[in-house]
């Protein structure tokens, strides 16, 4: 999670002396790993993004690296104990000090060879030095027909993005609001931090997928599974002992949906004065027996507040339409695929 950002310094390193600009962590999906739905969450899934993405924003910029922002990531299917998981984080573009990865995540029985797509998201993270502030990174340019595509992608949503995280900061979430809420409450553990000693951006976002289930199940009543999250914003590190609130509040409801807006605050137990650490939009569906969308109980707006948060919602629908899906590697013959299914026949 990134802190205020300082006049940056700079790196002498080109880019060109080696630095590698993807990272691909493999493995098994483990009974631990499941949720309460007997699948992989969306909060797992979003740990496991977060760190092949930091692995990548690392080994380009040679520092310490902090997540700024994750968004606009759909989950396509679920992903089940005993499957083999690929994820595939890829440098995209780079600011002065920041680098955005794209992490593609595929999943597959290990008896089969045919790849699925499973969930595709894009993260930035910054680079930081000893003293936290922000260091410039080696400028990345792309080479290939699939890294001139998704560079060209990842730039066009700068502008949206920007525009979303402006809707979402002019919100007010305030006692006057009468929608449903959850409210989860307790010690940032040792057992929460990253090896930078800060609670990583991968727990943070797993605590907004648990509150936004327990808002999203406590509304209809059943279990539910995320379907989207975006927007996820990171203002300020969590600490060892710091008192850590995730406050999940419904904002909207489609006929098979509920948008969930989530906010992470920490407070240190020597001050009263809590302060946000992280804000985010989780979308969650109600499922039947047979894992398919089921119809969800509709929430009418009340109060003046409740009204604004909704149209909220429906004004973030219309700009994540506006953002486009970045090229899978499999659209490009000439890129590489997922390894594990490159692996010959004997």
């Amino acid at each position: 999670m990134s802190s205020t950002t300082l006049v940056p310094t700079s790196v002498p390193s080109p880019a060109s002396a080696g630095r590698r600009a993807e990272a691909i962590h493999r493995f098994l999906v483990k009974p631990a790993d499941a949720g309460i739905a007997g699948s992989v969450d969306g909060g797992k899934l979003l740990e496991w993004i977060d760190k092949v993405a930091y692995a990548a924003a690392a080994q380009w910029s040679g520092c310490y690296c902090v997540t700024a922002y994750v968004g606009n990531i759909h989950l396509d299917r679920p992903i089940v104990v005993g499957e083999l998981v690929e994820l595939h984080a890829n440098l995209v573009h780079t600011g002065r000090t920041s680098m955005h990865i794209l992490v593609s995540v595929y999943s597959t029985d290990p008896t089969r060879r045919k790849p699925v797509q499973t969930a595709q998201c894009l993260t930035i993270f910054v680079a930081i030095d000893d003293n936290r502030r922000t260091v410039e990174v080696p400028q990345w340019n792309p080479t290939s027909i699939l890294e001139l595509e998704r560079h060209r992608q990842a730039r066009a949503r700068v502008s949206v993005r920007k525009r979303i995280e402006e809707a979402m900061a002019a919100q007010q979430y305030t006692a006057t609001g009468t929608a449903p809420t959850s409210i989860l409450r307790f010690l940032a553990a040792p057992s929460d931090i990253n090896w930078g000693g800060k609670v990583h951006g991968g727990r943070t976002m797993q605590w907004i997928d648990e509150a936004a289930y327990v808002c999203g199940a406590d509304w209809v009543g059943q279990h539910v599974i995320t379907s989207y999250f975006g927007g996820i914003r990171f203002y300020r590190p969590i600490v060892i002992g710091h008192i850590v609130e995730v406050s999940a509040r419904l904002i909207h409801t489609g006929p098979r949906s509920m948008h969930v807006s989530v906010h992470v605050t920490s407070t240190d137990t020597h001050s009263d004065e809590p302060a946000l650490a992280a804000h985010g939009l989780a979308v969650v569906v109600a499922v039947d027996e047979n894992g398919k969308a089921r119809p969800v109980r509709q929430w009418v707006p009340v109060s003046a507040e409740d009204q604004a948060l909704d149209a909220h919602a429906r004004h973030l629908i219309e700009l994540r339409a506006e953002v486009e899906r970045f090229t899978q590697a499999t659209d490009v013959p000439a890129d590489a695929e997922p390894n594990h299914f490159r692996v010959p026949m004997p």
